[in-house]
């Protein structure tokens, strides 16, 4: 028995609207696999965080944190805004992590400096302080020693920062303290442990603030600002 012609009308409009959906759904298919962005290799992403930690470094130490914002940090970088929260959970955490990483190769450069022992330049210490209150380490506030760019910012922040801060302060203390006990035997004398590092606190102390002075008076008053470093290298050993 024939059907009806309304329904056969019917039944070829349903044919015709799920063929129609099918074609639809393989068009947007293909246009998503024209759009869809390449996948990231882990290579690609460990050297994007890379560029943020270190684009972060810079303006962190020159601009201070909070200067700072996630678009103008990641335009540096040369990544997009929204890949930030790829790499970190929060500006407070890269800020951690930034501090860690300033201090680790601080501190891999004393240790370095330890290592090499005495030579023509001086005692390790002496090549230290001649280094770190130097013209080229005062001209350069986005790089350096992160016990001048970040001691304001580390005050002013979480406690997450200010231990990464105070792990720092703690490595150089540590470094001095133990060089000063190394010269101390290599002269003969009886090492004070004590007396080592309330030296180190004190030499550290003041070489942070020579350099930070030096700094806050170079553009207005150079001549000031030299005398403050040469004033730094020729005592702080004292």
């Amino acid at each position: 028995m024939a059907l009806p012609f309304r329904e056969v009308l019917m039944m070829g409009i349903i044919r015709t609207l799920a063929m129609m959906i099918d074609v639809l759904k393989k068009v947007k298919s293909r246009a998503r696999e024209r759009t869809a962005m390449p996948r990231i290799t882990k290579q690609d992403k460990a050297r994007n965080r890379q560029n943020i930690l270190e684009a972060a470094s810079r303006m962190f130490r020159s601009q201070g944190i909070d200067a700072v914002g996630i678009a103008e940090l990641m335009k540096e970088a040369g990544l997009t805004h929204g890949g930030f929260y790829n790499h970190f959970a929060s500006k407070n955490d890269l800020a951690v992590e930034v501090c860690s990483a300033s201090y680790a190769i601080s501190l891999g450069v004393l240790a370095q400096a330890i290592e090499d022992g005495p030579g023509q330049a001086g005692s390790p210490l002496e090549r230290v302080v001649a280094d770190y209150l130097s013209a080229a380490h005062r001209d350069a506030p986005d790089g350096g020693c992160p016990s001048v760019s970040l001691a304001t910012d580390a005050g002013r922040h979480s406690e997450a920062v200010q231990s990464a801060y105070a792990a720092g302060v703690e490595g150089y203390l540590t470094g001095f303290t133990s060089e000063l006990l190394r010269e101390a035997e290599d002269k003969g004398h009886e090492p004070d442990p004590a007396e080592a590092r309330h030296r180190a606190i004190r030499l550290l102390s003041e070489m942070v603030g020579a350099l930070m002075l030096a700094r806050a008076v170079h553009h207005v008053e150079p001549e000031l600002s030299d005398e403050i470093l040469r004033t730094g290298r020729s005592h702080a050993l004292d």
